[in-house]
């Protein structure tokens, strides 16, 4: 063997330990490293698949959660399809560059809440209006908030005899397509829950309901050993903190956090200030992972606090604290446009998703040096 041939040999192995090294930190500083987005079309699906392996891989992004809804060709329930929906052809091809990268592929469908949207009336309940936990809050034509109904979005009745039957039918679904072991069910901003007029819901508890509803979804999912996950603002007390109705519950859904199965992960988001709830979460026993969106110089302390809680913890405590995930509440393709710069007509701005996404993921990587 040459010296030269000696040298290249030598000087792989190292790099190679480098970078094994550098991952171990990474993997042990920031366990999950995950981007949130809504499932793309599939006229942008190709676009998509190399933005995953040009933005997401080299930025070692290990787990991607797609907002699907009714995006795609169900074959259990046609009626709920969108549209232009993915294929199972499309969705095949997202698993397979998530797998070639060791990217876990997690789908979500909301469930329970975010049943409409502004004025519009999405899938389940347009098809199942049986459903609506109040359906006599009529969607407006011109939708403004705050309005009379305190409506935001609607929510599906969590006791009607037959909504589980279908709602489970579209999760088995994905997660089989998907070929994933946890789906996210949504379940944020739930504001519509145990309504005085619904004839099933009536005088019942907010807290127990909500609770009923996250047991109900996560023990479905468990006889096929697949784990819920879920966003954490409606397990806050939105008064008691000062977070808000948004961020956190101003109808007692925030008690529900002591009944639910402690193997459910929270999705904790702020997006207006980096609040540190998340060792509210841990200190419960759940595993949480923190979500910024738009603003830069919060998901970098954010960051920051996600490792400093980890290096400050009890043994027990410290796997609780499971890692950051970027949230995108725009579409995939103009999440794309805007992050490669092609949102022309827009003026620069530093608080967008794009840049949070730039700036969490950097910080990561000084982190993980």
């Amino acid at each position: 063997m040459t010296k030269f041939l000696h040298f290249l040999l030598l000087l792989m192995g190292v790099l190679l330990h480098s970078n094994l090294f550098a991952q171990s930190k990474i993997d042990s500083l920031i366990p999950t490293r995950a981007f949130c987005i809504t499932a793309p079309k599939t006229q942008r699906l190709n676009d998509f698949i190399k933005f995953v392996e040009d933005e997401l891989v080299t930025r070692q992004v290990n787990t991607l959660l797609l907002r699907v809804d009714y995006n795609y060709q169900f074959e259990s329930h046609p009626e709920l399809r969108d549209p232009e929906a993915l294929s199972k052809k499309d969705i095949k091809k997202l698993v397979a560059v998530c797998k070639k990268n060791n990217i876990q592929l997690i789908p979500q469908i909301n469930l329970l809440g975010h049943q409409s949207w502004a004025s519009t009336t999405h899938n389940l309940l347009r098809v199942y209006p049986e459903f609506d936990e109040t359906p006599w809050v009529k969607m407006p034509e011109k939708y403004v908030w705050p309005n009379s109904d305190g409506l935001y979005c609607k929510s599906y009745c969590p006791l009607h005899p037959n909504v589980h039957k279908i709602v489970f039918e579209l999760v088995d679904e994905i997660c089989d397509v998907f070929e994933t072991d946890a789906f996210h069910a949504g379940m944020d901003e739930v504001f519509y829950i145990g309504d005085d007029k619904c004839p099933r819901c009536a005088g019942r508890d907010k807290a127990e309901l909500f609770a009923g509803e996250v047991n109900e979804i996560r023990n479905h999912l468990a006889l096929k050993n697949r784990k819920l996950w879920i966003w954490g603002d409606r397990l806050i007390d939105g008064k008691t903190t000062g977070i808000g109705m948004w961020e956190g519950s101003f109808n007692n859904t925030h008690r529900a956090i002591d009944l639910i199965a402690k193997d459910v992960t929270i999705c904790d988001w702020h997006y207006e200030r980096p609040d540190q709830t998340a060792v509210y979460f841990a200190m419960k026993g759940f595993n949480v992972i923190t979500c910024p969106w738009r603003m830069p110089k919060f998901a970098v302390i954010q960051t920051q606090d996600m490792v400093r809680f980890r290096q400050s913890s009890t043994a027990i405590m410290k796997p609780h604290f499971q890692g950051m995930m970027q949230t995108v509440w725009s579409s995939a393709e103009s999440f794309m446009d805007e992050f490669y710069g092609k949102n022309t007509t827009k003026p620069a701005e530093e608080n967008t998703s794009a840049n949070c996404f730039r700036a969490m993921f950097l910080e990561m990587g000084q982190l993980g040096k």
